[in-house]
């Protein structure tokens, strides 16, 4: 009997220990795959969720960089997808039904959306989630203050993540073209003020600079914002006379913020662009015309017609890449032009306005744990560089040679030049391109060669840099953030007042320029009609959104 009592004592230990051993090697598997060090769900399958994502031209279940992370981190990707124009629409709907996927990845919300759907609970906070398996995404936020700062919401914590899209050329955006072939038909340099830009202009209506023997130039065309990227005149001209930073019209003095459009040189401003105007020099469609107008005005057969541009990028208006057209060679970028009391200045954009990636309240753990951690492989270079550029070498990109320059002429790391011509008839599905968070900074750009003949076809984006450059010094000291997080009790009001102000602004501007405004006559009028539109609570808005508590 003792001895069948202790058999059945050391098998009972023996189970016990079994049991043990295998509680904690299930709760060592969990707490593993917590700490990011290592993948253990391969036993219990693929973590699997639902992504939030535009519909692009080739399925996304597809596409070689989806089945790249899907391996890499053991998940299984469902794809609920909505047209890129109507995205917006479709992601709303969504939220107002409830029935909304575990992550946005790409989500184009404001910080209106994001502080809205952070106090709703819709959106959970992040901090915790970077902090354990973002180590991509924290070293950004450490490198780059700003990028941290513009994710951080008015409670401290952080509900999305943006892009990060440092294009040097979109920092100084504003910018001016002109025609330098017709420069020297007339005889006349590159303007350097406002009254040499005047006499360029009629120089350009008035001499016959495209030699057709026809009044056919204009002198200076544009477009308005919404057809052209800072296509409108004023962004650049109103730069002469005071500071337009072309969006909410504030600047920043000492911090304190405060608002433009109704000073004096505002009003100087408009009183020269309405001059060129009446004398012909400014291109009446400026008003109206789209891209479309703009690239048929530049590309059309036989004589050149424009003599100057206001836009970000020249390829609005003549085509820079195609090898068999020289005409983009014509053109030089004016930098700032000095006004008649000094004031010289370039339109900046500093900030992040718009946030793709969320995660939602309907995330279990583990999938909050894997979709942290796709999204933060996008700020790894290998990462940054599989999704943007496809995950096959010698398709989108390829290591480059050693006679190949970064934009700033030193060696580069990566290249796109040089690879075998696309089949027209295949599309391309290796990469998420543009879409969801990801690397896209100054340095990470950098790796890449660029043509370092600005006037080359494959040399564009040397160009832009070296029209940046010419911009860059006259930067105003502060700068008003493009993207700010505004007080939630006050974003109702800021939408309001952000419309209504832009659009009176704008409609004035235009009145005044073509002359249907008498600037003289009406602009006390003009200046009175801001009480109206509760001008005093807009700056005090836009205030309080950058003061540190």
């Amino acid at each position: 009997m003792k001895k069948t009592f202790f058999s059945m004592l050391a098998l009972v230990i023996s189970l016990t220990l079994v049991l043990s051993a295998c509680g904690k090697s299930s709760e060592g598997n969990r707490t593993n795959t917590n700490a990011g060090e290592k993948n253990t769900t391969e036993e219990a399958g693929p973590v699997t969720m639902t992504f939030f994502a535009p519909q692009g031209k080739a399925p996304l279940e597809d596409n070689s960089y989806t089945k790249h992370v899907e391996e890499k981190f053991n998940v299984k990707i469902k794809w609920d997808l909505a047209p890129a124009d109507a995205l917006t629409d479709r992601r709303q709907l969504l939220l107002a039904s409830g029935d909304y996927p575990e992550v946005f990845l790409e989500g184009k919300f404001s910080h209106t959306d994001v502080l809205t759907y952070s106090k709703q609970g819709v959106f959970l906070p992040l901090d915790d989630l970077i902090e354990k398996y973002a180590p991509n995404i924290k070293a950004m936020m450490e490198k780059k203050p700003y990028f941290k700062d513009a994710m951080t919401a008015t409670d401290g914590k952080i509900y999305a993540i943006p892009r990060l899209n440092e294009c040097y050329h979109c920092t100084f955006s504003q910018k001016f073209w002109m025609n330098q072939e017709w420069l020297d038909k007339v005889g006349l340099p590159v303007p350097t003020t406002t009254d040499e830009l005047y006499t360029v202009l009629k120089a350009f209506k008035e001499k016959d600079p495209n030699g057709n023997g026809k009044a056919d130039e204009i002198p200076l065309t544009g477009a308005p914002n919404k057809n052209v990227w800072n296509g409108n005149i004023d962004a650049y001209l109103m730069n002469s006379f005071i500071y337009n930073d072309n969006s909410k019209y504030l600047i920043l003095n000492d911090g304190k913020v405060d608002f433009v459009a109704n000073q004096e040189g505002w009003k100087q401003g408009l009183i020269f662009m309405n001059k060129l105007y009446k004398e012909g020099l400014i291109d009446s469609a400026s008003f109206t015309q789209n891209d479309q107008a703009i690239g048929q005005l530049g590309n059309r057969e036989g004589d050149e017609l424009v003599g100057s541009i206001t836009t970000a990028l020249l390829s609005y208006l003549v085509d820079p890449y195609d090898k068999k057209k020289t005409r983009h060679k014509h053109w030089t970028i004016v930098p700032p032009l000095k006004g008649p009391e000094g004031v010289q200045l370039a339109g900046a954009s500093q900030g992040i306005s718009e946030f793709q990636f969320a995660i939602t309240n309907k995330a279990s753990e583990a999938q909050q744990i894997a979709a942290i951690k796709i999204a933060d492989y996008a700020f790894s270079e290998e990462g940054a560089l599989l999704s943007e550029w496809g995950t096959e070498e010698g398709k989108g990109w390829k290591l480059a040679e050693t006679i190949e320059k970064n934009i700033d002429g030193k060696p580069a790391k990566y290249t796109t030049a040089g690879l075998p011509e696309p089949d027209p008839n295949v599309i391309r599905n290796d990469s998420w391109s543009l879409m969801g968070p990801k690397d896209l900074s100054k340095e990470l750009r950098d790796l890449f060669a660029v043509g370092q003949d600005p006037l080359s076809s494959d040399g564009y984006e040397t160009r832009l840099a070296q029209a940046t450059n010419a911009f860059a010094p006259y930067s105003p000291k502060e700068i008003y953030p493009s993207g700010v997080f505004i007080r939630p009790e006050d974003t109702d009001a800021a939408a309001q007042l952000t419309t209504s102000i832009q659009d009176y602004v704008t409609t004035n501007m235009a009145q005044f320029i073509i002359g249907s405004k008498d600037i003289q006559k009406d602009w006390d009028a003009y200046v009175k009609g801001f009480d109206g539109l509760n001008l005093a609570k807009y700056i005090e808005i836009y205030g309080n959104a950058i003061k540190k508590e």
